[in-house]
């Protein structure tokens, strides 16, 4: 049987994988091991649960509710927010979990559902594991004053945007910045904290329906975002994604700023500011070669990690280090936050900008990206990957060859039949023609027999 939770929480097509059903069982599952300990205690557990605009989150997050109540949970339910602000308000509530429903990034029709533990800390995969097994047990049923009640969070918004503006080393006065929410979760709150730090704004993707959330617009649709920051002459854009646990953006001149370049501004100037912990920064497999190299020059470290925010912030916390992320823009500021805020990326971006009086296009410059390609390889064996001696022979060809000048990565995919080739290279056509290569030599070694 597979594991039902994936790298981010359960996620799938709303209404196909993830029912009301589902929902409800994974939320009195999570009641017995998530409130456990407060209910030992002889204590009312409490939990927060916020969701992303997308319809079906209403039915989802309903039965969420339902399924905690019934459990014996006391419910805050903080209505339409991030997954950051949720995360923040466990800690700033003190309470003993939380829950997300959001599908992040994915379209409409899909959802998900990502538990928080107290702190607001994501949760290891042992605890996941306990809320699957907790799925074929008995299920906790109190009666009478037993049962959970259900409240909304009047404040819950208000308190985060408080939060937000509290870390900003300096104000954005004579800033003039475009805003594109992804019509998500930010589409309410990132307006207010950039208007409120001093910032001109321009929204764009602010008119969440239900349906069209990632819509052509967002991180990962940056079209429009260049567009509108030609079309005000913005000094910058900010892009997060449905449930703003992303930030990429946009120099003045419509150029796209990705999380490695946004990480290395960062990076630099918290350690000129003597807040960047032991130098070091902590970063993914994924994340480009220029980056690593840009701060071994600015003396700064890269410990890397598996792919997934999850894992960055497990490197982050080992070493009690300050700042970490992916390429995709997830980044984290331990100091203020326990999980990838986009929203919060988007003012520390913006407010290098306002203080050093550079543009984020000539910021950007402190790291020179490497041309990089990555193939998905479909249809393969992903468990050979690493020990077929053809695949291991050409990749170690394939690296001797690149020199220091470049790198291979092979990845097998979390969720599916496929193998990610990515190569990065000093030019684009030496990346494509080593890519394409091994991607034949991984498709001819690892087919799957039918």
């Amino acid at each position: 049987m597979s594991r039902l939770f994936g790298t981010d929480g359960v996620r799938g097509l709303a209404n196909g994988l993830l029912t009301a059903e589902l929902a409800l069982s994974l939320a009195q599952a999570a009641a017995v091991v998530l409130g456990h300990e407060r209910m030992a205690e002889g204590q009312r557990p409490r939990a927060v649960i916020a969701r992303d605009p997308r319809a079906s989150g209403e039915f989802i997050g309903a039965a969420v509710e339902a399924g905690l109540a019934s459990a014996g949970i006391d419910v805050f339910d903080a209505g339409v927010l991030p997954t950051p602000a949720l995360a923040f308000l466990i800690a700033d509530l003190r309470a003993d979990f939380g829950v997300m429903i959001s599908a992040s990034h994915n379209p409409a029709p899909d959802n998900g559902i990502k538990f928080f533990a107290r702190g607001g800390q994501k949760l290891d995969d042992e605890l996941e594991d306990a809320i699957e097994s907790q799925l074929t047990r008995e299920i906790f049923r109190p009666v009478g004053v037993g049962v959970g009640r259900i409240q909304r969070f009047a404040d819950a918004e208000d308190r985060y945007v408080v939060h937000l503006l509290s870390t900003l080393p300096n104000r954005l006065d004579g800033l003039r910045v475009v805003l594109d929410c992804a019509n998500g979760a930010a589409s309410g709150c990132s307006p207010e904290v950039f208007k409120s730090a001093g910032a001109e704004v321009f929204v764009i993707g602010a008119e969440p329906d239900g349906l069209n959330i990632n819509d052509g617009v967002g991180s990962t649709h940056l079209e429009q975002l260049q567009a509108a920051v030609l079309k005000y002459g913005a000094d910058l854009g900010i892009a997060h994604d449905g449930d703003a646990d992303r930030c990429l953006a946009v120099d003045h001149e419509g150029s796209i700023v990705d999380g490695d370049q946004i990480m290395a501004v960062l990076a630099v100037a918290l350690k000129s500011a003597g807040q960047l912990k032991d130098n070091v920064l902590v970063a993914t497999v994924m994340s480009n070669l220029g980056l690593k190299i840009a701060l071994n020059e600015a003396g700064i470290t890269i410990r890397e990690t598996a792919v997934g925010d999850r894992y960055v912030l497990e490197g982050m916390r080992e070493g009690g280090f300050t700042l970490g992320g992916e390429q995709s823009g997830h980044v984290i500021f331990a100091d203020y936050a326990t999980t990838g805020d986009g929203v919060l990326t988007g003012l520390q971006l913006a407010a290098q900008v306002a203080r050093t009086g550079r543009s984020l296009k000539d910021l950007a410059t402190v790291m020179t990206k490497l041309p990089q390609l990555m193939i998905n390889v479909k249809g393969v064996d992903k468990q050979r990957a690493r020990t077929d001696e053809g695949v291991t022979e050409a990749v170690a060809q394939a690296q001797l060859e690149l020199g220091r000048s470049g790198r291979v990565l092979l990845r097998p995919s979390g969720t599916e039949a496929l193998v990610r080739v990515m190569v990065e290279a000093g030019d684009m056509v030496t990346a494509t023609r080593i890519c394409t290569d091994l991607a034949a030599v991984v498709e001819s070694r690892l087919a799957l027999q039918l």
